[in-house]
């Protein structure tokens, strides 16, 4: 038994590393041919530096240095269109999920409960966004917001609330009420209960929607590119952008698309267990 367990643990180990490596394996591509010359990207590949080619600084040097003021820019728009569409997001999606999980509504009309308007929520998320540039397009003309930072984080705020309203439920649900209560009798408001007890206890639900949230207005792009010119534009567009008479810069590309993902990376790493523990929580608790 003992042999038998110790080679499926080895063998689990193994398939881990395998998988690992296949993940890890783009970001090392990525991060080797943003300092390769075209030369050896053009060529057969090339895997080891000083070994099978020489590295060079010129790439980076041409976004951070030469490119300075234009890379900045962009990086700058998306912190601010992720930032404060996942802060709203955030706040607007915790209040409507504590509402919904406990008050009870009731829609005389139709007979919609609770759970009825949840799922109505979350179903503005499987529209595509495809379908709804056009009605966005429009309606941001007439209100003057296009190629603006509030137009962007509007939209995306927007796209995330269902998403954060459907997550905080579920794990406002999971948590016992006793405490709430136990508050309201000794003279706490509700408002006093809801933020000094129930967000702590939440914190979990909360950076996972807060992450979530942030992802997607990060890498979106289709609406970053209809509602955006020339002041607004964010990462995603400059990326796609970079594409000259030359052809397809991928030396370029590599180097800013791991300016990109560093941001990203670098949350998900110190907040990976309340990502868990929210997720665990809340979104899969029903």
């Amino acid at each position: 038994m003992k042999k038998r367990s110790l080679r499926a643990t080895i063998f689990l180990y193994a398939m881990l590393i395998v998988w690992a490596i296949i993940c890890v394996f783009p970001f090392y591509w990525l991060f080797t041919t943003s300092f390769k010359r075209p030369l050896d990207v053009n060529r057969v590949p090339r895997y080891i530096p000083f070994v099978d080619y020489q590295p060079t600084m010129d790439h980076w040097k041409f976004l951070l240095v030469d490119e300075q003021a234009k890379t900045w820019r962009y990086f700058r728009n998306s912190v601010i269109a992720a930032g404060l569409s996942c802060v709203f997001s955030v706040i607007v999606g915790s209040m409507a999920g504590y509402g919904l999980s406990r008050f009870r509504y009731r829609w005389s009309r139709i007979g919609w409960k609770n759970d009825n308007i949840a799922f109505w929520i979350i179903s503005q998320r499987f529209l595509p966004p495809a379908a709804l540039v056009i009605p966005f397009i429009l309606f941001f003309n007439a209100l003057r917001l296009i190629d603006t930072h509030p137009g962007l984080i509007l939209a995306y705020t927007a796209f995330n609330l269902p998403f954060a309203v459907w997550i905080m439920r579920d794990f406002f649900n999971s948590l016992p009420i006793d405490l709430e209560e136990s508050a309201r009798v000794d003279g706490a408001t509700r408002w006093q209960t809801f933020v000094r007890i129930v967000l702590p206890l939440a914190t979990p639900g909360l950076v996972t929607v807060a992450l979530f949230s942030f992802i997607f207005a990060w890498n979106e792009y289709l609406f970053a590119l209809m509602l955006t010119n020339f002041e607004a534009i964010t990462m995603p567009v400059y990326l796609a952008g970079m594409k000259s008479t030359k052809g397809i810069e991928w030396w370029y590309m590599s180097a800013l698309t791991l300016i990109m993902v560093a941001p990203v990376l670098l949350i998900g790493l110190f907040l990976q267990r309340y990502i868990v523990r929210g997720l665990s929580a809340g979104a899969i608790k029903g």
